[in-house]
């Protein structure tokens, strides 16, 4: 079972995620949290496989929550999909550098959000791809040398569709090849890059231009 916390300022918004995670027969919700104060104490007690975080709440708001329970420094991080009404560039900026396993838009649908769930139980994660390519462009920096790490030019092509959003599935139909297929090359990526996961794998190919 993949255990999961919920943090969101609104009842309604806990109870509306509940009920989706709850309808899951490989998930359960652990605990919940009103305000990011209660959020990282409740993570750290409960230690879910994955927290699902709202960035607008009282006391601590969920980057600050999210940078102290995911952040580069925390030696057992938590897997943080950060699930929120905003889709500002600057909110998704700091979550991704916060070390955020994962961003949604709350209209993302149901769908989506046991998709976010699962992709971080897996180590892997997920955008909504309706702000994928917009928002990871404000990522871009000027392109290293030697901007293709190595990569053969089917990963490449593998690198660039996880940049602008698509799911496992969605690469396999565009590039005919099988979900264990692109797993393969996504595992061949994450070692030659050293990216724990596909937001970091979208970064880079933001930061040297792969994606236009």
């Amino acid at each position: 079972m993949i255990r999961v916390l919920i943090a969101d300022d609104q009842a309604m918004v806990r109870t509306g995620f509940g009920m989706i995670i709850g309808a899951q027969p490989d998930m359960e919700v652990v605990g919940e949290a009103a305000d990011g104060v209660d959020a990282v104490a409740e993570a750290r007690r409960l230690k879910p496989d994955v927290a699902l975080m709202d960035i607008r709440m009282p006391r601590m708001d969920g980057l600050q929550a999210l940078r102290l329970l995911a952040g580069p420094d925390v030696t057992d991080p938590v897997k943080v999909v950060v699930v929120t009404t905003f889709d500002l560039d600057e909110y998704v900026h700091q979550a991704l550098l916060g070390g955020a396993a994962g961003f949604l838009l709350k209209d993302s649908g149901p769908a989506l959000l046991v998709e976010a769930v699962r992709a971080a139980a897996s180590g892997d994660a997920l955008i909504s791809p309706s702000i994928t390519v917009r928002l990871l462009q404000h990522l871009s920096a000027p392109a290293p040398a030697g901007g293709d790490g190595g990569l053969s030019p089917r990963e490449l092509e593998v690198v660039r569709l996880t940049a602008r959003g698509q799911t496992n599935a969605e690469i396999a139909g565009e590039l005919f090849i099988s979900v264990g297929t692109v797993k393969t090359h996504l595992g061949s990526i994450h070692a030659k890059l050293g990216t724990r996961n596909r937001v970091e794998i979208a970064a880079w190919a933001w930061e040297r231009r792969l994606v236009s």
